[in-house]
């Protein structure tokens, strides 16, 4: 829940802001009364953004798998406005897919931007958050972190390595004052899905396939953007930010029939696993 008061000229860094949920992100932000700096591939929504807020924002041509263009972006937004307060990692893709259907370039790619360009802004602003003593870092991950689900097994990779890395990255950073939390939001409507990429299909999976197109159009639930830029401000805004977030009542019902459900199998072979361990003398080399 919120606990302070938004408006507090803060300074925002966002990347994927040129549209869907990190444009709605920048919107919100500068409605709050804050200068933001909004990192994409394509600047040209971004410059518009621009114009319609003059000072506050601050347009960035940037490839989040450049880990210098990454670094440098970092540096030009701390040079106009000397800080940052919330670090948004926004910036992702989708290919869909059985995983035995990918190249590996498609399988590097899908990693390269929802994880290591996640990593390299990560890097990039730590020192500045831990500089100023302050900070707060959202990285924008996905229910499919929680569970893999046929046809985006390479995506919910790309978001459990994130998920991973940003939970280190809370324990490391927490002593320096600086926050960080994760978001694993729903379906909401942006351009993830019409802008996805897809690998070739392989015959035998076609029965699952068809099973699956008939379950996304049955059972879809997409909602506004701004939606999720409201709960991410009552994110920011609080004193004491959960380490993870969920967006959307499904996302919320499943993650938690997903946590019952591995529960249950772990007592269920709690022996299994209790036997498993015997404290034994180290082995003499």
């Amino acid at each position: 829940m919120r606990t302070e008061t938004a408006g507090t000229d803060r300074v925002w860094f966002i990347t994927g802001a040129s549209r869907g949920l990190g444009r709605a992100f920048a919107e919100a932000a500068l409605a709050a009364g804050d200068r933001v700096a909004v990192a994409a591939r394509t600047t040209g929504p971004l410059e518009e953004l621009a114009a319609a807020h003059p000072g506050r924002v601050l347009p960035l041509p940037l490839d989040v798998t450049d880990r210098d263009a990454v670094a440098a972006a970092v540096a030009t937004a701390v040079g106009r406005f000397g800080r940052l307060d919330v670090v948004i990692n926004n910036a992702g893709t989708l290919t869909m897919g059985m995983v035995e259907e990918f190249t590996e370039a498609e399988a590097r790619a899908q990693m390269e931007v929802n994880f290591f360009g996640a990593l390299w802004v990560t890097q990039a602003v730590l020192p500045v958050l831990r500089g100023q003593g302050a900070g707060h870092l959202v990285q924008v991950s996905s229910i499919g972190a929680l569970s893999g689900f046929p046809s985006t097994g390479l995506y919910s990779a790309s978001k459990c390595a994130l998920e991973g890395m940003s939970e280190a990255v809370a324990m490391e950073a927490a002593g320096f004052g600086v926050k960080v939390s994760i978001l694993e939001p729903g379906g909401y409507w942006t351009d993830l899905y019409t802008a996805m990429g897809a690998t070739t299909p392989l015959e035998p999976y076609a029965p699952l396939r068809a099973r699956l197109e008939e379950q996304f159009a049955e059972g879809s639930v997409d909602s506004d953007p701004a939606l999720a830029a409201r709960a991410l401000l009552s994110l920011v805004d609080s004193a004491e930010p959960p380490l993870r977030l969920l967006l959307g009542s499904m996302v919320y019902d499943l993650a938690f029939d997903i946590a019952r459900r591995r529960m249950d199998t772990w007592a269920g072979w709690e022996s299994v696993s209790r036997a498993a361990e015997a404290a034994v003398p180290a082995p003499v080399a």
